[in-house]
């Protein structure tokens, strides 16, 4: 067993069995759904908003290829320095030269999964520049030495007492629990880093192909300030967030919105198309894009599973997962955590090493009903179980169904088995639970039904 899985089981049972935390998170999530059906009635029609949408990210993947030389082309032109990152490791090397060249030492950083999915502020740290979040949740979880709990709402884990004695603890300054003092501690901090960062830093949810912009959004208004503040401005987006045209933004900024957490509209939506222009008086005297793959061309030449690329993040398929709710988004060991985690996850950092998550489901497809942009999730989770098996299957799985199919196509071997079969219920209590059980991991919660002495052939005849 891997440690990735000797981890998850261990954190999971832990988790399970906190019913303090499980309670915390309900409660967190309790308004979620209401929330966001209320916003779905603001659309003409949800699912036909649902379609649309899936269909334009469609187009987009599918010709990911014109549309990138495309957005590259026009972000040169007004001046933006476009890097392109096949790995996770040249992406951090491409950055780390970029604040090397800048002579820079303090980078302020506003909400970037993509940062988080490469290891970015680690990497920074080792080579001695100061890294900070400048998003409220992110920099809460940053303090606390954590990775994000979830994917748009990093420490919602927290309740506000631990969030106090953190802050009374790293900041020496909390007068009270109470959120609007806690958030002022935090923006009297951040107002420091911002004026005396070198290096403005930002992840993208959009990217416009057609007019050459990076669209972010946020609640806070604090990447705006990542943004115009320093001189220089780095921005990590993968390469799966273009959007063919600018006009697809008046679906998925609302859309996003409305099931990420249920608003009509984020509060800050705002687009960049490049650093300062002659006579304009604030930005980035220079803006790098650094355009991410880590293997996301590997999914894409999954004709199966490629629509998982379509993610917007908008972290809907987490706040209706019920082994989220149950296991906390810590317990996944990853970057994104919940049903688009167990999907990706296998793919962007290796199957054998991560098939244990796309098993961490009920497949009740709550997550394929809530996605907004219809990615099939709850089957591309049996695909990742089906290519697990295929791929490497387990010593005593594969001679299970070799003896079940010599079984199964042999008449007088099945005849044979369906009359001795009810033999084996003494075996099977007497070694349930032990090392000796085939099926220890279900049977440790659930008895196997009794095999039944006589056959439904059988039976009916006899009846008659």
């Amino acid at each position: 067993m891997s440690s990735f899985v000797s981890n998850f089981k261990a954190l999971a049972s832990e988790k399970t069995h906190d019913l303090r935390h499980r309670q915390f998170i309900r409660t967190a999530l309790r308004g979620y759904e209401a929330a966001r059906d209320r916003r779905k009635g603001a659309f003409r029609s949800w699912e036909s908003a649902r379609q649309s949408a899936a269909e334009t990210k469609w187009q987009a993947i599918n010709h990911l290829d014109a549309h990138l030389v495309a957005l590259t082309a026009k972000l040169e032109a007004r001046g933006t320095k476009v890097h392109w990152a096949s790995t996770a490791a040249q992406a951090r090397e491409i950055i780390a030269q970029i604040l090397r060249d800048k002579k820079a030492r303090s980078i302020i950083k506003s909400k970037a999964m993509t940062s988080e999915e490469i290891h970015l502020n680690h990497a920074l740290e080792q080579e001695g520049f100061t890294v900070v979040e400048s998003d409220l949740g992110e920099f809460i979880v940053q303090l606390r030495r954590e990775t994000p709990y979830h994917i748009v709402f990093p420490s919602m884990h927290l309740t506000r007492g631990e969030i106090k004695d953190l802050f009374q603890r790293e900041l020496g300054d909390a007068p009270s629990d109470n959120p609007e003092d806690l958030t002022m501690v935090a923006r009297r901090v951040m107002r420091q880093k911002y004026i005396a960062a070198d290096v403005g830093f930002t992840g993208a949810n959009f990217a416009i192909a057609e007019t050459g912009m990076i669209s972010i959004t946020e609640n806070e208004g604090n990447a705006r300030l990542t943004a115009a503040l320093p001189k220089t401005m780095v921005t990590l987006l993968g390469i799966e967030k273009v959007l063919p045209r600018f006009a697809d933004l008046a679906l998925f900024l609302p859309m996003l919105a409305t099931a990420g957490a249920g608003q009509p509209m984020t509060c800050y939506n705002t687009m960049y198309s490049g650093p300062r222009q002659p006579g304009e008086v604030d930005g980035p005297e220079e803006w790098h894009v650094v355009l991410l793959d880590n293997r996301r061309t590997e999914l894409l030449a999954d004709v199966e599973q490629r629509d998982a690329l379509h993610c917007i993040r908008c972290g809907a398929c987490l706040n209706v997962c019920p082994i989220f709710r149950n296991v906390g988004g810590h317990t996944y060991g990853t970057t994104y955590s919940g049903p688009i985690g167990s999907v990706i996850t296998p793919h962007l950092r290796g199957l054998q090493d991560w098939k244990h998550l796309s098993n961490a489901s009920s497949l009740c497809g709550a997550c394929t009903e809530t996605c907004p942009v219809k990615i099939d999730l709850h089957h591309h989770l049996l695909h990742n179980r089906r290519n697990a098996s295929v791929s490497k299957p387990a010593f005593f799985e594969r001679m299970a169904y070799q003896v079940f199919g010599i079984v199964a196509n042999e008449p007088k071997f099945w005849w044979l088995a369906k009359k001795i079969g009810w033999l084996t219920q003494p075996f099977q209590k007497l070694v349930k639970g032990s090392a000796l059980d085939p099926a220890k991991a279900w049977t440790k919660t659930r008895d196997l039904p009794p095999m039944p002495q006589e056959t439904f052939k059988d039976w009916w005849e006899n009846r008659k």
